[in-house]
């Protein structure tokens, strides 16, 4: 009988896997992982936090030293305004441009059986979309510009083509917005499953109403994050719209710059730094949107 009952009382008491429970009056041992972050806090608080409390204390100082609203009114009328909305003008246009162009190259990489095809083409949109600035636009200024090899052999002056406007520099633009997003959307294309569109298939369904009904809607989330992506790439460039069109394109970081150097009014830091203000509010609404539609495709692609 002992022998009998000693698994018993063994599994019910004895065990130390059954009933196990935090006992009454025990601490929790705290994680001291955390600290292993703090250099990383200390930058960001260094290089983003302290810039940015000079940025806004300075957009709210007024002449006399006290704060107010006048320099961030300025930030939003007259030609500061018209500049605020040619740069959301122009990053929307190239975003979408980019966001087809490049959903489009990357399907055709994407559904090609070349693996060495799809590694360069992957690399090379790894090493453009970082090509931008002065570079960039000499490059296209070498190619497309008054005087260009294409220019001059195509005649494309003749036909009223200029590099140095709106459209040249879109066009630029999107020499690095369209790798960006073949990176954005290459690994959302790998993470379709061949078996939807073979149900699809069994179930009667054409390409076209397998892109339509099944496609289309799983990548939704990733297109719509790689354009408010692009968006904000196109947003924030400078360098490129400074050294190939200067002026001429109204834009709010070429207005931001002028404000500070003096170039037209002497003064208007103050103004500038409202500017910039308001460049990263529409930064953060970027992020905003752009974080819950990466998490909602990480959802259906994982």
């Amino acid at each position: 009988m002992t022998l009998l009952d000693s698994p018993a009382r063994a599994s019910a008491g004895t065990s130390p896997a059954a009933g196990a429970g935090p006992r009454p009056g025990a601490r929790r041992r705290r994680s001291w992982a955390w600290l292993a972050a703090l250099p990383l806090f200390l930058v960001v608080a260094v290089a983003f936090g302290l810039p940015a409390l000079a940025m806004a204390d300075g957009a709210f100082t007024v002449g006399d030293g006290g704060y107010g609203l006048d320099n961030v009114n300025r930030s939003v009328d007259g030609a500061y305004r018209t500049a605020l909305l040619g740069s959301v003008k122009l990053s929307a246009l190239t975003a979408a441009a980019g966001t087809l162009f490049g959903l489009l190259l990357a399907q055709a990489v994407v559904s090609s059986r070349g693996r060495a095809l799809r590694e360069a083409v992957l690399t090379a949109s790894g090493v453009l979309a970082n090509f931008g600035g002065v570079p960039l636009a000499f490059a296209f200024v070498a190619t497309l510009g008054n005087a260009g090899v294409l220019t001059t052999r195509l005649g494309l002056d003749e036909h009223g083509w200029s590099l140095y406007g709106f459209w040249g520099l879109a066009l630029t633009y999107l020499y690095f917005l369209v790798p960006l997003m073949v990176l954005t959307v290459a690994p959302a294309l790998d993470g379709l499953r061949v078996q939807w569109r073979e149900a699809a298939r069994d179930c009667g369904a054409s390409t076209w109403q397998y892109w339509r009904h099944v496609g289309v809607p799983v990548l939704l989330p990733t297109l719509l994050g790689g354009f408010v992506l692009l968006f904000g790439s196109a947003f924030a460039a400078y360098a490129t719209a400074a050294a190939m069109v200067g002026s001429s394109v109204p834009l709010v970081t070429l207005q931001i710059a002028d404000a500070l150097s003096g170039n037209v009014l002497v003064g208007q830091e103050n103004v500038a730094l409202a500017l910039s203000l308001d460049m990263v509010l529409v930064a953060a609404v970027v992020m905003a949107v752009h974080l819950p539609l990466q998490r909602r495709s990480t959802r259906w692609l994982a």
